[in-house]
């Protein structure tokens, strides 16, 4: 088998990097070779993306790799996070800086959306959890508005530079799934929803699958770059879409569950079709696209977000506090002294994150406390008891009951996280690997150019190439005493 090469553009809520990716005798070797800020752009109270220096950044990521690395790129592919756009005009240029979704222009629109349509028709026709940030709901917010009157593409996202690379407009799947505007039943957007909510339908691209090829470089980023004619290939261009297709169980993906675990974390299971029954709505789970046809059904839980803005406050007062320094401290804090809900709203902003858990241990009758170590030993025993909660549900919806959970992403690099949600779920935990989003975009990749058959020879070559760890449940009886406590405050 010839060495294939292949380049992941993952745009994460933190840092975008370029993941080169080798396949090889049936191994994948990962070697990121550049790094970049992805930060959102605040302006009064808005949060904006920065589309052009990102796309500038991501061609340096395509020369460093041809030229500092001296190979051939059989192909790439971009991911990011899903419900944020961009919208275009005749011309297509930019009528507005995309917004990111953590900007506040959504807070009260599902409530508002529901006086217009009612809420169990939303999720009929969608199957998607109600959040502020849903692209439903930015348009919502839109509507009146020139911009959103003029525009004449909607792109996602990854699609957006997708467009920038190859000058083919296209709306892949999994990103498009997470809209709350696409209908899982038809397979289209959810043109008669829409309607309804009289926004526009005509600037919606064509549907498709990952494994698709969008197009080659455009012929002037060629010349600029000096580059061979690269092929892009959508890949599951929803991240989390991406992680999952990188899960090396060997057991079916139907038979254990699942968490993406980073900035947020994604927990559920793989299935076949929707599902789109009362238990899912009165517990807000979602219906999002996910590889070779299936359906993520998932739920999203703040994550290590409430942990990083923490961090983030703390050095900017002069502490020098690195993950492994607050880990340490963490698991030397006194457990169970407070708890929180990783969902409540107040968190989803960036900000002094340190304040707002103060603010809420008082309104919560909790012991108040200042430690680093305190802080983060609370978030990740939340996040743990969460994660227990929403298996809960899910095992509840499905009727089934699971043994194990598979964890990949960055979370899986902190192992008190890994054991903690062992513990609280009492249940094997299997963690890694964790480039998930990479190693998923680079095998529907491998699989779009008909380097890799199918799905299973992909998740062979990822069992080939990364040892999983393995958690263990104990401690059970504590933790079902704080459990209590927990549930409580949800």
């Amino acid at each position: 088998m010839k060495t294939r090469n292949f380049l992941s553009l993952d745009l994460g809520a933190d840092s975008g990097r370029a993941i080169l990716g080798r396949i090889d005798g049936g191994q994948l070797e990962l070697k990121e070779i550049h790094r970049f800020s992805n930060h959102p752009v605040r302006i009064g109270d808005r949060y904006y993306w920065n589309p052009l220096s990102l796309f500038s950044e991501m061609r340096n990521g395509l020369t460093i790799a041809e030229t500092s690395h001296n190979i051939c790129l059989d192909a790439a592919g971009i991911d990011t996070w899903g419900v944020d756009f961009a919208l275009l005009d005749k011309n297509d240029a930019l009528l507005d800086n995309p917004r990111n979704y953590r900007d506040p222009r959504t807070s009260g629109f599902p409530q508002k959306a529901f006086d217009e349509v009612p809420k169990s028709d939303i999720f009929a026709q969608t199957g998607i959890q109600f959040l502020n940030i849903n692209t439903l709901y930015q348009l919502l917010s839109m509507r009146g508005s020139a911009c959103l009157d003029t525009a004449k593409t909607l792109l996602m996202m990854p699609d957006l530079f997708n467009f920038y690379f190859t000058g083919n407009k296209t709306a892949e799947f999994t990103n498009a799934t997470t809209t709350q505007m696409f209908n899982p039943s038809t397979g289209t957007w959810a043109y008669d929803l829409l309607n309804r909510f009289k926004l526009p339908t005509s600037f919606l691209p064509d549907i498709v699958k990952p494994g698709t090829k969008i197009g080659t470089l455009r012929n002037s980023i060629q010349k600029e770059l000096k580059s061979t004619n690269i092929q892009f290939i959508a890949p599951a261009t929803h991240d989390t879409g991406s992680a999952v297709a990188a899960i090396p169980s060997q057991k079916d993906p139907r038979d254990l569950i699942y968490i993406s675990s980073g900035t947020w974390s994604l927990i559920g299971i793989q299935i076949d079709n929707p599902i789109l029954n009362h238990q899912a709505l009165e517990h807000n789970f979602t219906n999002e696209g996910g590889i070779d046809h299936s359906f993520r059904f998932l739920k999203n839980i703040m994550g290590l977000w409430i942990m990083q803005e923490c961090r983030r406050t703390w050095n900017k007062t002069g502490g020098t506090f690195d993950y492994d320094r607050l880990i340490d401290a963490a698991e030397k804090a006194s457990p169970f002294a407070t708890l929180i809900d990783p969902d409540d709203q107040r968190f989803l902003s960036p900000g002094d994150m340190p304040k707002r858990l103060k603010e809420y241990w008082i309104e919560s009758d909790q012991k108040v406390t200042d430690s680093p170590g305190s802080i983060v030993r609370s978030i990740l025993e939340s996040l743990s008891l969460k994660y227990r909660y929403t298996s809960e549900c899910l095992e509840s919806i499905l009727g089934r009951h699971f043994e194990v959970i598979h964890i990949v992403g960055g979370g899986v690099q902190n192992k008190l996280l890994c054991q903690f949600t062992a513990n609280a779920t009492k249940k094997t935990v299997i963690a890694g690997p964790v480039e998930a989003t990479a190693i998923g975009n680079i095998m529907v990749q491998a699989i779009g150019i008909n380097e890799v058959s199918n799905i299973d020879e992909a998740r062979q070559i990822i069992r080939n190439s990364f040892v999983p760890q393995i958690y263990t449940p104990c401690e059970s009886a504590i933790w079902d005493s704080a459990y209590e406590k927990f549930v409580s405050l949800i």
